[in-house]
């Protein structure tokens, strides 16, 4: 057995170049065939997809010894693997990671009717060797993924509310990760979708932007609730293709004019999401990506699978406590604002707001809006709390997985985005103040 180890060449297993894979049928003759990756399971294991029943499978079935060309993607070193055939997994961690990389490559790409994982074919690696050949130099500066891990963690385990939770993920991913592109999306009550509560790096955050579970990389992390890493992206490839084509598959194509643009990159070369899961509920996805290829390795993926998990603990923690705080508002009686009337129209069918002409919000945070300029119209109130919205038979909001705090920032920094004219500020834990620079024209347009 070489010195050479798995983890050694786990950047030759990536999948941006083709690994060569060798078989012998059972009379001893070969075939030669490419296999887009090569998957770690351990140091002593990898796993190859099983899609269709060619050559082959036919061959590892006959005859199981197996040898595999792979190459690094920097320095262009080339290894050979000894592996050794053992089982077919058809489900289990190994498989879903498998299946969720493969169905989240085919999403987006047009692809899902074709790609289709039916197995994990698990090898052991018997020897792995180096093969001699002109190689470039390694790359120099690595960055120490453990220390930019804890200083990170170390910042967002202090904040005492949601909005700097958020804000302290996204400038400590740059300022310790350098990744300039980042995300934070938290799933819908009915969990069908994901809107976007915080973005970095782009020319338009995005704020209260749609995506759906089940599509592209970031709706596949979510359903299968794994992480999806991808080195390479087809150029051809934009968010909005998954996103529309869901939509017109659900017949709401003509709800486009309420759709805020998805902040995404236009050619993503390399992708990171990670599931955000605490105590085994699903609250969202955090999203990385880079103009770069082969930008995120396997320990970007380790870290921020850390950093996700302990940001969804903060969230879900943060979310309790602001919902159930025993201070309570009467209700201060705000002075009347002054200037010319904006109107704010409201289509009950899907809880969409307009200011003016401009859409602002839809869904759970545009009912909690128009809730809010209602009592603030019949009562001449501008102070409120997270306990009388959670109560508030009018809004009928859920028991629980309504994310009401992730609502109210959702709706602050859309707001923020439209200009001063109205806006939301916070007060303390669990309390609120609408704040209205000019009177407002409420019309509640009938429907359609």
């Amino acid at each position: 057995m070489s010195t050479v180890s798995l983890e050694d060449i786990r950047p030759c297993l990536e999948g941006e170049i083709p690994a060569a894979v060798a078989t012998c049928s059972a009379d001893g003759t070969p075939n030669v065939t490419y296999v887009s990756q090569v998957h770690f399971v351990d140091g002593a294991h990898v796993a190859l997809s099983f899609q269709f029943f060619n050559k082959t499978r036919e061959n590892i079935l006959a005859n199981p010894q197996v040898t595999v060309i792979v190459l690094h993607p920097e320095t262009g070193a080339r290894f050979r693997l000894a592996l050794l055939y053992r089982h077919t997994e058809m489900e289990g961690p190994v498989f879903e990671s498998m299946k969720a990389k493969l169905a989240g490559i085919a999403s987006q790409t047009g692809m899902s009717g074709i790609f289709h994982l039916r197995g994990a074919d698990i090898y052991q690696v018997l020897d792995i060797e180096h093969v001699p050949g002109d190689e470039a130099a390694p790359p120099t500066g690595i960055l120490n993924r453990l220390a930019a891990q804890r200083r990170l963690t170390a910042g967002i385990s202090l904040c005492s509310d949601l909005a700097s939770l958020l804000e302290k993920t996204l400038e400590g991913l740059e300022a310790f990760f350098h990744i300039r592109h980042a995300m934070i999306l938290f799933l819908d009550a009915g969990g069908r979708k994901l809107y976007t509560v915080a973005s970095r790096g782009y020319a338009e955050s995005g704020i209260g932007s749609e995506f759906p579970v089940g599509r592209g990389i970031i709706g596949m992390a979510a359903e299968v609730r794994t992480p999806i890493r991808i080195a390479h992206m087809a150029s051809e490839y934009i968010y909005s293709r998954a996103i529309r084509e869901h939509a017109t598959e659900a017949g709401m194509s003509n709800l486009f004019e309420t759709e805020i643009p998805f902040p995404g990159l236009r050619e993503p070369n390399s992708q990171l999401a990670v599931p955000l899961l605490a105590g085994g509920r699903l609250l969202g996805v955090l999203h990385v990506e880079s103009p770069e290829s082969r930008r995120f390795s396997h320990e970007d993926e380790d870290a921020l699978m850390a950093i996700g998990s302990l940001l969804a603990a903060c969230t879900q923690s943060l979310q309790q406590a602001a919902e159930c705080t025993e201070d309570e508002t009467e209700g201060d009686i705000a002075p009347a604002p002054m200037g010319t009337s904006l109107a704010v129209r409201y289509y009950p069918a899907n809880d969409s707001i307009f200011l003016g002409e401009d859409y602002l919000i839809k869904g759970v945070a545009g009912a909690i809006f128009w809730r809010l300029l209602q009592l603030h119209h019949s009562e001449g109130r501008n102070e409120f709390s997270n306990r009388e919205l959670r109560l508030d038979p009018a809004l009928k909001l859920p028991d629980i997985d309504d994310n009401l705090e992730a609502r109210l920032i959702l709706l602050q920094r859309r707001l923020n985005e439209r200009g001063n004219i109205i806006a939301l500020e916070k007060t303390g834990r669990g309390r609120f103040r609408l704040r209205l620079s000019r009177p407002v024209l409420l019309q509640e347009m009938p429907a359609r």
